[in-house]
């Protein structure tokens, strides 16, 4: 007889999830279907009393109708130990609540499966992680000092900058060389997201897209490119990019085969790198997006292979 799991899921409010593009609602059909029970909870909904993780939320199940896609049952306090496995599925920002939920999981009894590894995802920011691949990247400052994010400019025609902590497309902008508005541009943007930006070489390839590449313990599942509307440099989904079929292109395999080892290490077992041209440009470790994108351009169900090789890794 085939297992049933006791699956929770922190992340954002459902009443906020797009079935026709978020990717955490394919993978909690799948689970569905497999028989798993499924409890969601918001991250500032879990709690730490006398070494005991306990979770406020609701069991839901999926069902087909025009007005909303869950059905949730009565809101109770659960204890997370109970669970087979948790997944941290939630939108950054990384803030204090993000670190806070990060700890509490760490205190899990081992048995249960934390995806992706809450050690980890705290110790690899979706931007920062790149630096261990100084070969794979392009050249890229992180800085609030204004006098070093100018120098970096004056060193290319085009650069871009953004948050440091942003996500979606959120802040980015392109400067060019020379122009008079590239102080006043840093100096917002520190002020508005309170300490270090990115600055990065601009990759002119951006206009073939900005490819999201799937990743499941380490494997590559299939990638999409992100095409920028016309006249901008936003190729996320949430910024208006379109979807394009891709498959590994460029120094994709490369980059893929180079980041294996390490995220099978860090126990980082569902991943979306990001990669522009040649270059790897971020490694998502958080809520990673792109399933419904790529399964409806290759005519396949990524959220198979997720449970299929997750539920191997259930320890009861």
């Amino acid at each position: 007889m085939k297992k049933r799991f006791n699956i929770a899921i922190q992340m954002d409010p459902l009443e906020k999830i797009n079935p026709k593009e978020d990717s955490t609602f394919v993978i909690a059909q799948e689970a569905q279907k497999r028989g798993h029970k499924i409890f969601h909870y918001l991250p500032k909904d879990i709690s730490l009393k006398n070494n005991t993780i306990t979770a406020k939320g609701s069991y839901f199940k999926i069902v087909n109708s025009s007005k909303k896609f869950f059905k949730k049952q009565k809101e109770k306090s659960v204890n997370l130990n109970q669970f087979h496995c948790v997944l941290v599925r939630q939108d950054p920002p990384f803030n204090m609540e993000y670190i806070t939920a990060t700890y509490f999981l760490e205190m899990l009894n081992k048995k249960v499966l934390v995806i992706n590894n809450p050690t980890e995802i705290r110790n690899n920011p979706e931007k920062l992680s790149m630096f261990n691949f100084k070969n794979l990247i392009p050249n890229t400052l992180i800085s609030e000092d204004l006098i070093e994010i100018q120098n970096f400019i004056k060193k290319q025609k085009f650069t871009i900058l953004k948050p440091l902590y942003g996500n979606g497309g959120e802040g980015v902008e392109k400067v060019k060389k020379g122009s008079s508005k590239n102080k006043t541009i840093i100096q917002r943007m520190i002020k508005k997201y309170k300490g270090a930006i990115i600055a990065q070489k601009f990759i002119k390839e951006i206009g073939k897209g900005d490819r999201r590449i799937i990743l499941i313990d380490g494997e590559y599942a299939g990638s999409v490119a992100r095409i920028p509307k016309t006249g901008s440099i936003k190729a996320n989904f949430h910024a208006g990019g379109s979807a394009k079929k891709t498959g590994l292109v460029f120094r994709d395999k490369k980059i893929c085969a180079e980041l294996k080892p390490y995220l099978k290490k860090k126990g980082l077992f569902f991943t979306g790198i990001d990669a522009i041209g040649n270059y790897l440009t971020e490694i998502n470790v958080t809520s990673p997006t792109g399933m419904q994108e790529i399964n409806r351009l290759n005519n396949t169900k990524l959220e198979k292979i997720f449970w299929d090789k997750l539920e191997k890794k259930i320890k009861r």
